[in-house]
Parts: structure tokens; C-alpha cells; sequence
């Protein structure tokens, strides 16, 4: 814990999770005032920690925002929101110098920036440091900045209920998780950054603490989500028996590695004229149909080709990671497969990051601006969490209130009646029903899985069974939205259903409560 709760209990504004996002937030909204921040888990419990390929801005001399704006656009498949990624290229520039001002230091050539390139991205403009532990040292360096006495740090700290009196939203109810002890928090502001829900699946790049608790959270107070059926696989996680999943960073291929099946065959070039630097679900279908092909579990990225960089300094944790795990990436091929990585949906925000009820904002991977559209372009995802959370706390301070206006054909979708006997129950259902292949007979099976499952009881105050609960909530939203979209699009690939593009389905769904 750090800091002190102010008098009368009263914050300025309250921060529900630790990574960039929340940080990011408590940082600038400081001097509005006493500032809390609740994380369930450790404070550098979170996906940022773990993103590797880097965070995307115009920033070098061939480069501008248009170009990066139109990359944006591309990879989203016709549902991107064209303002708010207008805003999320032209603001990316100066949050960097923001970054650099609390403590990041990027990689650097020859005393300019270092910039990559990556998959969909027609110019290098990925920013990295620390070579490929970018989230992690972003991480570090606004943990430490964190550190002020305005700002109140409650780790393990399970928030279980946003508090909504008079229209708006007045604060958090919170369970302590090492005594039980439940206590309520009040603020004139609530900020959601929990994160995304890679834990709803059994492959999964995302940390145990992705359980998608923001967006059930907005859920149940009445906020709207939007769209949630688009889930981004990455096509290259390490795929080594006994050892725990890993993200192969897509910077890997940027750099020149090649996807490679069992026979050693470079295969890409089959699925796509940008190849092994493909959309990220153009790349994972590709993988799964060779891995079926082939009746394996895995395919080769082949790194061994790459002699003009170091790949142990280049790609340091990586590199440490493999070679745990038996294999020298300099001369063995690395096996991956896709796993679950990014939730592309969530509560649904304005360009002011405001969700449907007023006092609720929402930034980060929790929250559904509409600037990935169907299918996030890489390293996207860093920068629209400071972009947008620099926003949020603009918005907060010019006192303007209000909230995002409501979707007039928004879906109403009760809550689940039920809740999974466990986290691995929910994920097995979720990897074979709602994974990288859908059809409409195992979205359904995946909704009786569901409703056959125990009803659920008293709210839980354990993070084992509110954890389940929440991802019950996210796994239906999910699942519904898969179904209902009979097309296929980015992310949402629907095998009875191999039609991209339907003009009929260039729209976004929107779901709510139904009370």
C-alpha cells in the first residue's frame, strides 16, 4: 500500500487495475486530487508485463500518422472507428514523450529511436524496450513513478461491484483478499483498466489475472459492451510439452524469421502476399490448417536464418525462455501454435473514454474505443491505452460529466443463471467452441455447456469463484455475439460461414443488461 486514504474516504478519482492503463491514469489524474488504485492481484500482475512487440507511433522521418491512420484501417476489416483511430495516430507521438517523461527509455541506433516493423504495418514504427520486454519495462517505470503520496496502491484487492446512486457512478465495493474484509470506496470518477480475458481459453499468451472482470463488471452495472465476438489469436506462442505458454513476439518475424511446417516447408506465401508479415488471423488460420494438415500440434519459426542481429540481445526474454526450455533459437526452430491474446471488444467508450453510465470510464484492453475494428493491428494496443487514458483524465478534469450516448439498437442479453465448477471447465468449453474456427453448432454447444453448469449463489468473495463468475458473464457475451454474426470478419472466422466482408455485417453489435 502506498499513500493514505483522505479524509471522509472521498477520492478523486478511483483506478480499478495496475497495468499501463490504470497506471497511466493514476499517474496523470493526480493532481485532481487523492487517487486510488485497486488490483486484485500484485501490482505488476498484468497483460502490459508481458506485451513484447512493442508500441506503435509515426514517429520516424518516412513515416506519418495518414500512414500509420491507414494500416490502422486496413487490418481492422471495415468495422475500425475512423475517429477515434484518427485520434489514437496523430496523439501517439506525443505520448510518447509522455513515456519518456515518467522513465522509459526505448531503444535507441546510433543515437536515433530504434524502430520495427510488423506485421500489417507499411512502415517501421514500432517503438521497444529493453529489446522485447517493452510492456514489462513500460511497466516498471510507471510502477515506480506511481510511488506519490497522492496516489493510494490496494494490491489484492478484489473490487466486486461498480456503485451506481443517483444515475451515476459513485465508487467501488471491494473485497481485501488475504483478511475477507469488504469495504467501499467512493470517488467522483471510476476508471476501469483491468485489462483483456485470455483466460476464458486454455491456450493463452495473457497472465492468470485476465479473467475479463472490467467488462462483466460494466456489464452488471448496465454498461454497455460492443464487440465482443473479436478475440485476436496469435499465431505464435512456444508449444513445448510440460512447459508453460509463451508469446513468440511477432517483432520475431519483423525481423525476418519464416513459418516453416513439419516437412520445412515455408508456407505463407500460400495464404498471403505479405506472408509470414500477414494479418495476425490470416496468419493463425494458416497455421491451424497446416497443424491439421499435417495431424500436428505445432509448426517451426525458423530464426536460424537471421545473421545480420543478435537475436539474444535483440530478443533477450525470448531468447531466455527458449533456452529453458531446450532450444538455442539460433540453430534450433522454434515449434509455436496460436493461442489466445487480445480482446479486440469490451465496454464500449467514446473518443473521451465514458461508457453509457455517467462516471464510468473505461481505457485499455477492458475497453472497445473502435479503433482495432475486427482485428487489432500490431502494437496498437500499448499506445491506445495512454492515448485514450490521457483522455479519460482530461475529460475528468474539465468537470463536462455526462456519458457516451446510447446505442439505439443495443441487444439486451440477460446475465448468466449460471457459473463453470472451475476456471479449467470454462476454458476447454471456450478453446473448442469460440477458439480461431467457429460454426454455429459449436457456439451452441458452447451456450448448453454453459446453462448446464450450477446456478449461481450469493455474490462470491473469494477471486477463485468471483473469477469464474466474471468469466461466465464475458464467455456468454462472447458466444452470443459469435453466433448472431453469421459472417466471417478480422478475428470471427465462421467456417459455415466463409464470406468476408457482407456489407449487410459492416456494423458493430452492442449488447446490454437486460434487466
Amino acid at each position: 500500500m502506498v499513500g493514505t486514504v483522505p479524509p471522509g474516504g472521498q477520492y478523486a478519482v478511483i483506478v480499478v487495475g495496475s497495468g499501463i492503463s490504470g497506471l497511466f491514469v493514476a499517474l496523470e489524474a493526480r493532481h485532481l486530487g487523492p487517487v486510488l488504485v485497486l488490483t486484485k492481484g500484485s501490482i505488476d500482475d498484468c497483460n502490459t508485463r508481458w506485451a513484447q512487440g512493442g508500441i506503435a507511433a509515426a514517429v520516424g522521418p518516412l513515416d506519418s500518422p495518414d500512414q500509420h491512420l491507414a494500416d490502422t484501417i486496413a487490418a481492422g476489416a471495415g468495422l475500425v472507428d475512423e475517429e477515434a483511430a484518427r485520434i489514437l495516430c496523430y496523439e501517439a507521438p506525443a505520448r510518447i514523450r509522455d513515456l519518456v517523461e515518467y522513465g522509459v527509455s526505448f531503444d535507441s541506433l546510433g543515437g536515433e529511436v530504434a524502430l520495427g516493423r510488423e506485421a500489417a504495418h507499411s512502415r517501421a514504427r514500432v517503438l521497444h524496450a529493453g529489446g522485447d520486454r517493452t510492456g514489462a519495462e513500460i511497466e516498471t517505470a510507471l510502477s515506480a513513478a506511481a510511488q506519490e503520496q497522492s496516489i493510494t496502491i490496494l494490491d489484492h484487492t478484489l473490487v466486486t461491484r461498480i456503485v451506481v446512486e443517483g444515475g451515476r457512478a459513485r465508487g467501488v465495493e471491494a473485497v481485501a483478499l488475504p483478511t475477507g474484509e469488504q469495504e467501499r470506496y467512493e470517488a467522483n470518477a471510476v476508471v476501469l483498466g483491468t485489462g483483456g480475458a485470455g483466460q476464458l481459453f486454455s491456450h493463452t499468451t495473457n497472465p492468470e489475472v485476465a479473467t475479463g472482470d472490467g467488462v462483466a463488471l460494466a456489464f452488471e452495472t448496465g454498461a454497455e459492451i460492443a464487440d465482443i465476438e473479436f478475440y485476436q489469436f496469435h499465431p505464435t506462442a512456444l508449444r513445448v510439452p510440460g512447459v508453460p505458454t509463451f508469446l513468440i513476439s511477432e517483432a520475431v518475424r519483423g525481423e525476418g524469421a519464416v513459418l516453416r511446417n513439419l516437412a520445412g516447408e515455408a508456407f505463407m506465401r500460400n495464404y498471403h502476399p505479405l506472408a509470414d508479415l500477414a494479418p495476425r488471423d490470416i496468419v493463425a488460420r494458416a497455421i491451424v490448417r497446416e497443424m491439421r494438415r499435417e495431424g500436428a500440434d505445432h509448426v517451426l519459426l525458423d530464426c536460424t536464418g537471421l545473421r545480420s542481429i543478435d537475436l539474444a540481445a535483440r530478443f533477450p526474454a525470448i531468447f531466455a525462455y527458449c533456452k529453458g526450455a531446450g532450444i538455442d533459437i539460433r540453430v534450433d526452430p522454434i515449434p509455436v501454435s496460436p493461442a489466445a491474446h487480445y480482446l479486440m471488444g469490451g465496454v464500449r467508450t467514446d473518443i473521451w473514454g465514458r461508457t453509457t453510465i455517467p462516471g464510468l470510464y473505461a481505457c485499455g484492453e477492458c475497453a472497445c474505443t473502435g479503433v482495432h475494428g475486427a482485428n487489432r493491428l500490431a502494437s496498437n494496443s500499448l499506445m491506445e491505452t495512454v492515448v485514450f487514458g490521457k483522455r479519460v483524465v482530461q475529460h475528468i478534469a474539465s468537470g463536462a460529466g455526462g456519458s457516451a450516448p446510447p446505442t439505439a439498437d443495443a441487444i439486451p442479453l440477460p446475465s448468466p443463471a449460471t457459473e463453470p465448477p472451475s476456471h479449467a471447465a470454462l476454458q476447454s468449453m471456450m478453446w473448442a467452441c469460440a477458439g480461431i474456427e467457429r460454426d454455429a453448432g459449436g457456439l451452441e454447444r458452447g451456450l448448453a455447456t454453459l446453462s448446464s453448469w450450477p446456478r449461481r449463489g450469493p455474490t462470491p468473495v473469494t477471486r477463485d469463484a468471483f473469477e469464474r463468475r466474471q468469466m461466465a458473464t464475458v464467455a456468454s457475451l462472447m458466444l452470443h455475439a459469435a453466433l448472431r454474426r453469421t459472417e466471417s470478419r478480422g478475428s470471427h472466422f465462421r467456417s459455415d460461414f466463409p464470406e468476408t466482408d457482407d456489407v449487410r455485417w459492416r456494423r458493430r453489435q452492442v449488447f446490454v443488461r437486460d434487466p
